[in-house]
């Protein structure tokens, strides 16, 4: 059995490392977008079992990436996880109303985060 794909959207270095560790630890194959645009690009190359979702990015934002992998039939079954310094209630609410399946403030317990992928993708 393939063990499933994750992709890490991030602009930051040491978050990108530390989550890309956590992953693959556990078993998972993992990807890596340092920006919106690499995010899409890969998002349409590839089918990811989860996403791990940064919100604030320089270029193409995770809101958008999300409404990009909701707009596409091949990818419904891509589940996507915020996690964001953003955690005012309008941003958490902007994220779940463009598809996310989970919006988790940053800092976060990786131990939690990894709790939640499992509990996702099983």
């Amino acid at each position: 059995m393939n063990s499933p794909h994750v992709l890490i959207v991030d602009d930051e270095p040491n978050i990108v490392m530390s989550l890309e560790f956590l992953m693959r630890k556990n078993g998972y194959q993992v990807s890596i977008a340092r920006n919106g645009t690499e995010a899409l690009e890969a998002i349409d190359h590839t089918p990811f079992a989860v996403i791990l979702l940064d919100v604030m990015m320089p270029d193409v934002d995770g809101y958008q990436v999300c409404s990009h992998v909701r707009q596409r039939p091949d990818r419904q079954a891509t589940k996507v996880i915020f996690l964001s310094a953003k955690s005012k209630e309008a941003d958490i609410q902007k994220g779940y109303q463009v598809g996310a399946d989970l919006y988790i403030p940053k800092p976060f317990s990786t131990r939690q985060l990894m709790e939640q992928v499992r509990t996702l993708v099983g």
